[in-house]
């Protein structure tokens, strides 16, 4: 198994490659040269598959002979070692909760996934590698766990000042050790384009062993398709849903577009957006017209400019009929988001966060136009990370998991700058650092 640039530069390059470059050097996003179909056998035993069992099948499947068999069976059991859990609210819905991880958000289950098999590709080799990295809210907290502590591995975390919540500022700026957090002056979109400049900054990578835990990386994005695998082997099997994902840089959505490719069963998939609704309007008129980032209370789908779109339009030719047979765009406000939190409490007596509410009025909304369909939503973090949203919706305070009470009293560390790319050049090469 190979993979190459959806741009065009690169072709038959190797796992190894591919994972430590993060992108290609034409700027580009990897993509595998083949998605294989999964076995019939596969999806017979699905129901009584675990995570792990799961993520070694479709890993086999896409890597071949390039991870060892017993090594990439380590890998998935130390990686997919926390529950992933289908609830169902009615009759029609469900909701797929993907933040029993250790940062309690979806983004674990990548971060660790591609920590362990990074852990485990590099194992051996001299030079240590620099993991640089954008957050909008999760991914930054998931990195830094998952690769804390690990031995030739440097973490930068950038992230959007006064953009994130409170307690996702506190899991990524409070581990100290290999992680640096980056507290930029300015957007997600910002960050993200600090990072891929640095990517393509011939004096950094000449000095530097850089790769990127963003879901621009295929590691990253390949794990994020086991729990659809998972969900449909919990549902009944004549079902083929409709799954609706919050979205916002289309990471996850895309995985599921490829585990689509792969075999799975799925009738449609919805993008949910908040007010940044790029996608749902290149599905309407086709055209793609990235725009700077707008503030909202799902501040990790906040992303004007979503890089995985260039792998959406790779799996679906460039074609925006052909995609948009798959997929359906919605987008909502932060007034019908919060009505939407305080609906969803109020009728299952079930508390929600931001980017969950999202999931479930896109799929809400599909439901009342389609009297035979029924399907899941991600519920993509844990509603105490969104705490003050959820108060002010429904008057009541999300119970905080144990595990956050102490993450709270820790000390922030954090280096400020302005989203100048100079700035991040400057910490990268260990030069002084401005003042802003």
């Amino acid at each position: 198994m190979s993979f190459y640039s959806t741009n065009g530069g690169e072709r038959n390059i190797r796992l190894k490659e591919a994972l430590i470059q993060g992108q290609a050097s034409d700027r580009g996003l990897y993509m595998p040269d083949r998605i294989p179909k999964l076995p019939s056998t596969f999806f017979k035993a699905l129901p009584s598959l675990s995570m792990a069992e799961i993520a070694m099948e479709v890993s086999q499947a896409i890597f071949g002979k390039e991870v060892e068999s017993t090594a990439l069976k380590g890998i998935c059991e130390k990686s997919m070692d926390f529950p992933v859990v289908l609830k169902q609210l009615d009759e029609r819905i469900w909701v797929l909760e993907l933040f029993h991880g250790p940062t309690l958000a979806f983004k674990d289950v990548g971060a660790k996934y591609m920590a362990a098999l990074l852990g485990k590709l590099v194992e051996g080799d001299n030079q240590p590698i620099t993991v640089l990295v954008a957050t909008s809210g999760d991914t930054g907290s998931a990195v830094a766990n998952a690769f804390y502590g690990i031995e030739g591995i440097q973490v930068i975390i950038l992230y959007p000042s006064g953009k994130v919540s409170h307690i996702q500022e506190q899991q990524l700026t409070t581990f100290g050790g290999n992680v640096t957090a980056i507290e930029v002056d300015g957007t997600f979109d910002d960050c993200q384009a600090m990072v891929k400049a640095a990517f393509a900054d011939k004096e950094i990578t000449s000095k530097l062993r850089l790769t990127s835990a963003n879901s621009i990386n295929i590691a990253r994005l390949i794990p994020q398709s086991f729990y659809y695998f998972f969900a449909k082997g919990q549902l009944e099997k004549k079902l083929q849903p409709i799954v609706s994902v919050p979205s916002g840089n289309f990471g996850n959505l895309t995985a599921g577009l490829m585990a689509k490719r792969m075999g799975l069963r799925v009738s449609r998939f919805l993008a949910a957006t908040n007010a940044n609704d790029i996608v749902p309007k290149y599905l309407i008129n086709g055209k793609f017209e990235p725009k700077p980032s707008i503030p909202t209370l799902s501040n990790a789908m906040d992303v004007g400019n979503p890089s995985n779109f260039a792998r959406m339009m790779d799996l679906y030719g460039h074609s925006v009929d052909r995609l948009s047979a798959d997929l359906a765009g919605y987008s909502f406000t932060d007034a019908q988001t919060v009505e939407t939190i305080s609906e969803v409490y109020s009728t299952f007596g079930y508390i929600i966060e931001p980017h969950g509410a999202i999931g479930y009025r896109a799929l809400k909304q599909y439901l009342n136009t389609h009297d035979d369909a029924k399907g899941f939503f991600l519920a993509t973090a844990h509603p105490i990370k969104f705490k003050e949203a959820v108060e002010a919706a429904i008057n009541v305070s999300p119970e905080m998991p144990e595990r956050l009470k102490e993450v709270l009293h820790k000390t922030k560390q954090a280096i400020l700058i302005k989203p100048k790319f100079e700035k991040l050049k400057s910490i990268l090469l260990e030069e002084k650092i401005p003042q802003i």
